[in-house]
């Protein structure tokens, strides 16, 4: 099976240069500086697997025909992604990896639904800097039809990704997708810091914040008839039994949980976005709680707050202090 990467950054990265690694026919397609590194270079992996230098043929656009595209660009780079690649993309499986639940809506307007397959990304990665990846944390890979039922065409390609992470086929990914949101959640906080999670989270203050975050966005998806359904790596009842809690009793145990993810620095994918001078998925993660709210009459001012901060970082480059940060959410949440 020939296999095409697009969104050389964090996750693309890993999974291509894990493949790679395998003996699989991978190629990655990736913006022209991080292709240009790559090629001088290689592609550099390190973190719990241990580190590796690997090559890896990269290109800024598609050259041949695939059978497998992995879009692992960020959710507002899909179109101008497919876009680009499009002559080559209308026969191949694409298996979107994205965070939020836009999408596969979005890779359906180019391509036939029968060829698109959901997945979320439970493993963890930082890229800060070109060609050079970081695995931070194990996790599974979760595949699903985005609007079919599962064929043998999705068990075949969850075969292959086993190779590199333990592979899921789900039969209601969505429900799945919207728990991942409370998961990505809590990356803005460290975005709107400039720290790593570490950093931002072994603060109990600022944990309150984070507790404050999945209580207004569970009670909107409630309140909203949105069903949701246990990751492997995180159970629905860690959501709904930590929100139950008191706040600061919430947050030491979200505190705790936060700073061992991982014994090298997390930043998260907004805050490596915003690092590397690009947009981030805001809009997508705290922004769909935002949305949501709306369509359902409802109100999410903690997370409507939070989205606004993360574009004052994106577009001024000045971070927030935790004070600054607190005074901005106080009265917020409760």
């Amino acid at each position: 099976m020939k296999i095409a990467v697009i969104g050389a950054g964090a996750i693309g990265n890993l999974v291509a240069g894990y493949l790679k690694s395998k003996g699989e026919d991978v190629s990655l397609v990736g913006h022209s500086d991080a292709v240009k590194a790559i090629k001088a270079n290689g592609l550099e992996i390190s973190g719990v697997r241990g580190d590796f230098k690997i090559k890896i043929d990269a290109s800024t656009k598609l050259n041949a025909q695939p059978d497998l595209v992995i879009l692992a660009t960020k959710t507002q780079d899909i179109e101008p992604a497919l876009k680009d690649n499009l002559k080559f993309l209308k026969g191949a499986t694409i298996l979107t990896t994205q965070n939020g639940i836009r999408a596969e809506d979005i890779v359906a307007r180019y391509v036939a639904k029968k060829n698109l397959i959901s997945s979320i990304v439970m493993f963890g990665a930082t890229y800060l800097e070109l060609a050079k990846v970081v695995h931070n944390f194990e996790g599974t890979w979760i595949l699903g039809e985005a609007f079919e039922k599962n064929d043998p065409g999705t068990i075949k390609i969850s075969a292959i990704l086993n190779k590199i992470f333990p592979t899921i086929v789900s039969e209601d990914i969505k429900a799945m997708k919207y728990l991942k949101i409370f998961v990505n959640a809590n990356n803005c906080i460290p975005a709107i810091l400039g720290l790593s999670m570490q950093e931002a989270f072994s603060d109990v203050n600022i944990s309150r914040i984070s507790v404050g975050i999945w209580k207004e966005g569970l009670e909107i998806v409630q309140r909203c008839g949105i069903s949701l359904l246990s990751l492997p790596d995180f159970p629905l009842e860690r959501l709904t039994k930590l929100v139950s809690l008191p706040t600061d009793e919430a947050a030491k145990i979200f505190s705790g949980i936060m700073t061992n993810l991982s014994k090298e620095p997390l930043y998260g994918s907004i805050l490596q976005s915003i690092k590397r001078g690009r947009a981030s998925e805001i809009d997508y993660i705290n922004g769909e709680f935002v949305n949501l709210a709306r369509t359902c009459n409802l109100a999410a001012p903690l997370n409507e707050k939070l989205v606004e901060m993360v574009h004052r970082v994106e577009k001024t480059h000045n971070f927030f202090s935790k004070e600054e940060l607190l005074n901005n959410t106080k009265g917020l949440f409760s």
